[in-house]
């Protein structure tokens, strides 16, 4: 089936009902037919039917063997580094969502699991950093905030040849402009809140496993450690799905027109968007994905620039996340990346003059006269 048709009928078929959505089974226990007989279904936490369809779908559509659907993304993270042991090093994207830099440090070190931060788009960079330790590539392309590319055809025949699993957190584009394990990657992540859920009003996050013995450690993970998806939030997620191709084309489409028109903007610096054919990584970014997505960042010439943008902002959000219907404004620095240290995020180049854009669904021009009376110096309430 054609990848819009997977999202709307993949993962599930009618039950006894014929009803064509499928139902929410809000049910934590179910009844045995008989001693050491099951329906398939025993303990919510084990699964759950609205889950379970789920699951099915994401999949599907990240063409691997399974998905499992957690209660966050960093349930997802955690549970997946719980498949490694203390000793395991890793080698990750050194530009990283805060919060996984965050239990990185906080958390996986303090279990004795260690990683070293490497520009993962120069494939010497990685192989330099390699030690014999090393058991995992964990990448996140493109990188949050600074919209780095790393060409995951390249890193994962080097870390296979080198017995090492290839994690890609593919939150930013999706499936539907990126499948990773088609590349090569093993493992695929997601924060689900984003642009799979795509309406801001969800928490979860997915794991999908190309290889059955990776799928077999999260399953048993995701039943012992217990931070599933309940059966309302799987039952929205699956609905989000649905209009995934419809609402990522769109958001690309307006993304592309915004970052043009920053580009032409005095007071607007520089302009990351994985979309600009100027780019050093547009040609990897154009092998591997078929489109570039609706996330933004840009830098502006002052820091007061960057703060008046963020409190005159009318129609655009001042808000975290991404990849829903409403865009949202956000400052790395101070909110994404508020606990790594400042010192470490001027090298990643983040800084008091960085911000980033999440481009929502609402008409690209409305968005850009939003933008550019903030960056005139404000403007009068009511857009």
């Amino acid at each position: 089936m054609n990848f819009s048709t997977l999202c709307i009928h993949g993962g599930y078929k009618p039950d006894a009902t014929g009803s064509v959505v499928a139902p929410i089974y809000p049910t934590t226990a179910y009844a045995h037919p008989g001693v050491r007989r099951s329906t398939g279904y025993d303990y919510i936490r084990t699964q759950n039917p609205t889950r379970e369809q789920l699951e099915k779908t994401l999949a599907l559509l990240e063409n691997g063997c399974a998905a499992f659907a957690f209660s966050s993304g960093m349930a997802a993270v955690q549970c997946l580094l719980e498949t490694f042991s203390p000793g395991d090093h890793f080698l990750a994207t050194d530009d990283l969502y805060g919060g996984s830099i965050r239990l990185f440090h906080a958390i996986s070190q303090k279990n004795g699991i260690t990683y070293t931060s490497v520009d993962t788009g120069d494939l010497e960079a990685v192989k330099r950093a390699w030690r014999p330790e090393t058991k995992a590539v964990y990448l996140e392309t493109p990188s949050n905030p600074t919209m780095r590319v790393t060409d995951i055809r390249a890193v994962s025949q080097w870390a296979h040849a080198k017995g090492l699993k290839v994690i890609v957190d593919n939150t930013f584009l999706t499936p539907y402009f990126q499948q990773p394990l088609n590349l090569g990657a093993d493992i695929v992540l997601h924060s689900a809140t984003k642009y799979l859920g795509g309406h801001n009003d969800i928490l979860a996050g997915v794991l999908v496993a190309k290889h059955e013995e990776d799928a077999e450690k999260i399953r048993f993970l995701h039943n012992t450690i217990g931070a599933c998806l309940d059966p309302f939030n799987s039952w929205l997620l699956s609905r989000g799905l649905k209009t995934l191709p419809l609402r990522m084309e769109r958001h690309a489409a307006s993304a592309w027109k915004i970052a043009r028109w920053l580009q032409g903007q005095p007071k607007v610096k520089k302009v990351l968007y994985p979309g600009l054919p100027e780019r050093a990584d547009y040609a990897v970014s154009k092998a591997q994905s078929t489109g570039f997505g609706g996330m933004i960042s840009f830098e502006v010439d002052t820091e007061e620039t960057a703060r008046h943008v963020l409190e005159s902002v009318r129609l655009i959000f001042f808000a975290e996340s991404l990849g829903g219907t409403e865009s949202l404004l956000t400052y790395p620095l101070l909110q994404t990346h508020a606990d790594v240290p400042k010192e470490e995020c001027y090298t990643k180049g983040i800084n008091e003059r960085l911000l980033r854009l999440s481009v929502g669904l609402e008409d690209a021009d409305d968005l850009i006269a939003d933008l550019a009376q903030a960056l005139a110096g404000g403007g009068a309430h009511g857009l």
